[in-house]
């Protein structure tokens, strides 16, 4: 008798450990997960092998998680050295201390313009001040003007919604950006107007006669025979612009590297020409693009679709980049993750992309060794989420329990 009841207990216990929950399993039973709205992916970079999956090949809604993917664009076309130029010419002849013709700022697409974040750039103004005290000049008689004929189309997607226009994070992309296109947290609709309005009484207050109106349109310099580059201003590398994109999760910084990355491929400065190439490039590379609709450069579109294979092969794929996975905020110390795992044995171990919007909480990056290489790409998307915070703690018990 005591034999069946030992027999009974060792096959009760071995059912219960047959039938324990896997990270995977907990994960999705959380009250906060939609299972059937939720992808993950975690595989180790160096043997292929797959830890945790779920529906990777499910077309999901990724909100900031799409930057990764226009970062690891931008950055395998142009590599880390290369700065926006904004060039302002001299569109006339000097006569003495006269220019008789236009001031012309060409827009480059520099989204530092300005801006009251990293990377710092100098003040545009001050710099066209100063060379045209250096080169004698004390009176322009005819405009002063911007060339935004880089950019074609609307500044900001169709599909972007008119409740985000409103706000600072949904500001349009233009071919000359300035303070980040915002006043306070609301967005601006013309920081041309606004750069122009400031360029204007700087060269007013400091003596600087102007004799025609200020504009800004397609129409660069007129009279090439008689123009002169005055002063060239150049941005930070591209590397410190797209760090600054992806640990503050900067809109208006992705959707003019998106840009940069289609005028780079020789194709339209347009929104939706650069969505298009960025997808067929990626499709170039190998990555698995079922499922995928490409629509911005943020992830600020509702129309916007990726899979956790598209994303985790994008990741696979720049696993050897150095700079790319510095690029996304340390869990537990910065940018958009600093609470995320915080006073875990994970803590600064795993560094992602976040991405958030109503009923979204999306991950993307990798865990980390010693050295701070990437040793797996993780990929975790959640649309249609419960309680947020919920949710977050659900990913942070996955990630805890997969890789301790």
């Amino acid at each position: 008798m005591k034999k069946i009841v030992l027999v009974f207990a060792l096959l009760t216990m071995a059912a219960s450990f047959s039938f324990a929950a896997s990270p995977l399993q907990t994960f999705l039973r959380n009250r906060a997960v939609d299972e059937d709205a939720t992808a993950v992916l975690i595989q180790d970079l160096a043997t292929g092998k797959t830890l945790v999956s779920h529906n990777a090949g499910k077309s999901l809604l990724p909100a900031s998680v799409m930057k990764t993917v226009t970062i690891a664009a931008l950055l395998s076309e142009e590599g880390t050295d290369r700065r926006f130029h904004t060039p302002v010419y001299l569109d006339g002849k000097v006569k003495g201390d006269v220019l008789d013709g236009d001031l012309v700022i060409v827009g480059s697409g520099d989204p530092t313009l300005g801006a009251d974040c990293e990377p710092a750039s100098a003040d545009i103004s001050q710099e066209i001040l100063e060379a045209l005290r250096k080169r004698g000049i004390s009176r322009i008689t005819g405009e002063i003007r911007v060339d935004t004929s880089l950019y074609k189309g609307p500044a900001c997607p169709p599909s972007w919604a008119t409740a985000d226009l409103l706000e600072a994070y949904g500001t349009g992309s233009h071919a000359l950006n300035y303070r980040r296109n915002a006043r306070g947290s609301h967005a601006v609709t013309n920081p041309e107007t606004v750069f122009l309005a400031h360029l204007s009484n700087t060269l007013h207050n400091a003596g600087i006669e102007t004799g025609g109106r200020a504009k800004a349109g397609s129409t660069g310099v007129r009279d090439s025979r008689h123009s002169e580059l005055l002063i060239d201003h150049t941005s930070d590398r591209y590397e410190e612009v797209m760090r600054s994109c992806m640990m503050r999760s900067d809109n208006l910084f992705a959707e003019n590297m998106l840009r940069a990355f289609s005028l780079c491929r020789g194709k339209e400065g347009s929104t939706s020409a650069a969505a298009n190439e960025m997808q067929n490039y990626w499709k170039g590379k190998g990555m698995p693009c079922d499922g995928v609709t490409v629509i911005d450069g943020s992830g600020l579109s509702r129309s916007n679709r990726v899979t956790a294979n598209f994303i985790n092969s994008i990741l696979r794929h720049m696993g050897d980049n150095e700079a790319y996975a510095s690029f996304m905020p340390l869990a537990g110390a910065e940018g958009t993750l600093k609470s995320f795992l915080k006073d875990t044995p994970l803590e600064a171990y795993v560094a992602m992309k976040t991405g958030s919007m109503k009923g979204i909480q999306c991950y993307a990056g990798y865990m980390l060794d010693e050295k701070f290489a990437p040793t797996h790409s993780i990929v975790i998307l959640m649309n249609g989420i419960g309680k947020r915070s919920e949710a977050q703690r659900a990913a942070e018990e996955l990630l805890m329990e997969t890789f301790q």
